[in-house]
């Protein structure tokens, strides 16, 4: 029988700029779901830059497929 080694990671250092949220939602007694997040500023303007990026893809096909008919 072998003896399984766990090894603790440490926690990552926070950014100094990072925005957290934490949630806590109780259902009844015994049901209990928890979440977390965290983001940094870079992360926020990156994430717009997706979707503006996608909105113009999707109304440029939309856009084409319209024409076309």
């Amino acid at each position: 029988m072998s003896l399984v080694q766990e090894t603790l990671l440490p926690a990552p250092l926070p950014h100094p700029e990072e925005i957290r949220s934490d949630f806590e939602m109780r259902v009844g007694k015994h049901i209990t779901m928890q979440a977390s997040a965290r983001i940094t500023p870079a992360g926020v303007i990156s994430a717009g830059i997706a979707v503006a990026v996608m909105t113009l893809a999707l109304g440029y096909a939309a856009g084409k497929i319209w024409r076309q008919t």
